[in-house]
C-alpha cells in the first residue's frame, strides 16, 4: 500500500520527479548494464596481458537483481533503452534469460524497452539466433582491424575468424543494424580506415570508429598518441566522399555520421576527447557490482547493490537513482589539466 502511493504521489510531482534529470536539464533515458568485468580478449588499449583482478561472485549481481534494477529503470524512471555490456557480455551464463526478462518489462502505455548488446563477438556465433528469440533487437561489435596479424597483436588472442562468424551470425539472425565499433591505434592499424570502411558496405555493417579514450587499466593513454576524429575522416577522404547525413540534429547519438558517397551505406565517428556531446548525453550507467555512475569518467558511485541486499523498496531505490543522477557533472572533464582518469578501467564500468 504504502510503495503504490508512493509511487502515486511521485508521478503528480511532475516530470523531474519521475524520471532521471540532472541539473543541467538533460535526462537519461539510455541505460548501460554492465554483467561481468570478465573478458576473454587482452585488449592493448584496455588491460594487461596478464589480466585483471576480476570481481568475486559474490560482489557481482545476480541475474535476479539484475533484472530488477532493470525493472525500476524501465518502469519508475523513464528508461527506454537498455544495453548489455561488460567486460564481455557473452560469458555472462544467464545472458539469454536476463535479456528474455527484460524484454518482457513494459513501461507505461505497454511499451518495452530497446534491448541491445555490445561484445567483442566470440561466441556470438553460437548465441546470436538465441538473443535474437529472446528478445535482444540488435549488436555492436568490437573489430580493429582486418588483418589476423594485427588482431592477434591488439588483442593478444588468435580469435579474429571468431569475430568475423558472430557478425555474420548477428547478421543472419536479424539482430540489425549491426554495428562494428573500431578503434585505431598508432603503429598498428591507424592505416585500416579505409580498407574497413569499405569491407563494413561490402558486408553491410555500420561502422563507427571511436578515439581511444583514457580507460585503460595501464593509464597508459596520451593524448598526444591519440588517433583523432579529424585524423580518421581525413583518412577515409583519401578513398571515399564523405556528406553529412541529412536529418535532426544529432541529439544524443554519440557518432557524428556521414554517408558514404552518397549513401545509403553510412559511417559513424565518436570523437568522446576532440568532440564530446556531454551536453547532449542520455545515459545512466550500472556497473556488474550494483553501482550507479552518471558518467564513463565519473570518479564516484552510487550503491544500489547495498540498498537492495539490505532489503530496500523499489520506490526507495529508485529514490537513490534519482538523487545519483542529480549529481552528474556538466561534461567528462577530459579538456581540464587537473583531469583524474578514473579508478575503473572500461571493462570493470561498461561500454
Amino acid at each position: 500500500m504504502r510503495a503504490s502511493a508512493h509511487r502515486r504521489s511521485a508521478g503528480c510531482r511532475g516530470r523531474g520527479s519521475a524520471v532521471l534529470i540532472d541539473t543541467y536539464g538533460r535526462v537519461a533515458t539510455d541505460l548501460r548494464v554492465s554483467l561481468t568485468d570478465r573478458c576473454n580478449l587482452r585488449c592493448t588499449y584496455c588491460m594487461p596481458e596478464e589480466g585483471l583482478s576480476w570481481l568475486a561472485k559474490p560482489e557481482l549481481l545476480t541475474d535476479d537483481e539484475t533484472v530488477r534494477l532493470v525493472r525500476i529503470a524501465v518502469t519508475l524512471l523513464g528508461v527506454t533503452e537498455v544495453r548489455f555490456t561488460g567486460g564481455e557480455p557473452l560469458l555472462r551464463p544467464g545472458l539469454v534469460d536476463i535479456v528474455a526478462r527484460c524484454s518482457a518489462l513494459r513501461a507505461d502505455g505497454g511499451v518495452r524497452p530497446r534491448l541491445s548488446l555490445t561484445s567483442n563477438g566470440i561466441g556470438l556465433a553460437r548465441t546470436a539466433d538465441a538473443l535474437k528469440a529472446a528478445g535482444l533487437d540488435r549488436v555492436n561489435v568490437s573489430l580493429d582491424t582486418l588483418r589476423p596479424d594485427v588482431f592477434a597483436a591488439l588483442t593478444r588472442r588468435r580469435r579474429h575468424q571468431d569475430v568475423l562468424d558472430g557478425l555474420a551470425a548477428a547478421r543472419a539472425a536479424g539482430l540489425e543494424p549491426v554495428k562494428v565499433n573500431t578503434v585505431l591505434m598508432p603503429g598498428l592499424n591507424e592505416d585500416e580506415a579505409p580498407d574497413l570502411l569499405a569491407w563494413a558496405v561490402e558486408y553491410g555493417y555500420e561502422l563507427r570508429f571511436i578515439e581511444q579514450m583514457p580507460l585503460d587499466a595501464q593509464h597508459g593513454w596520451r593524448r598526444e598518441r591519440m588517433i583523432t576524429a579529424g585524423d580518421i575522416l581525413t583518412s577515409l577522404r583519401t578513398r571515399f566522399v564523405l556528406t553529412p547525413e541529412p536529418g535532426p540534429e544529432r541529439g544524443s547519438a554519440p557518432a557524428e555520421r556521414w554517408l558514404v558517397d552518397g549513401g545509403p551505406a553510412r559511417v559513424g565517428v565518436i570523437g568522446s576527447v576532440t568532440r564530446p556531446f556531454c551536453a547532449a548525453c542520455d545515459r545512466t550507467r550500472l556497473t556488474a557490482d550494483g553501482q550507479v555512475r552518471t558518467c564513463l569518467f565519473a570518479t564516484e558511485e552510487t550503491d544500489l547493490r547495498g540498498a537492495l541486499r539490505a532489503g530496500a523498496g523499489d520506490d526507495e531505490i529508485a529514490e537513490l537513482w534519482r538523487r545519483a543522477m542529480r549529481g552528474k557533472k556538466a561534461g567528462s572533464g577530459l579538456d581540464d589539466p587537473a583531469f583524474l582518469q578514473p579508478r575503473r578501467p572500461m571493462s570493470a564500468i561498461g561500454g
